[in-house]
């Protein structure tokens, strides 16, 4: 954002939550993991563990269900990004990413990384 500043491009990013797209539908990501997971190397499944590939499915069944389904939310901070008279730096789409990661940004890494 800033180094492109100097060439007078002001650009605005958009933090989005979690959506419900075909982005984070779970069994493209299952599918993707799987797929990813049968092409390592037999030493690097083992250091993982079989518990990491189920414990991996689980936690992305429960993610899901805060799924926000209105995608309105991120193409109207879009839209005020492109068309406002003074668009912001930031834009945060949706609950999660205001009160959940937004704050967590602002905490201490080691902090947000035991988060």
């Amino acid at each position: 954002r800033l180094e492109m500043r100097n060439f007078g491009v002001k650009v605005c990013v958009i933090e989005p939550g979690y959506f419900k797209t075909m982005i984070t539908n779970v069994e493209n990501l299952e599918k993707n993991f799987l797929s990813a997971w049968k092409k390592l190397p037999e030493e690097i499944k083992a250091s993982y563990g079989e518990d990491y590939l189920r414990q991996f499915g689980a936690t992305l069944k429960v993610l899901q269900k805060g799924y926000n389904t209105d995608l309105s939310l991120v193409t109207n901070c879009m839209e005020h990004a492109l068309t406002g008279l003074h668009p912001r730096s930031r834009y945060s789409a949706g609950w999660d990413a205001k009160l959940l990661y937004l704050p967590i940004s602002y905490l201490p890494s080691a902090l947000s990384d035991a988060l």
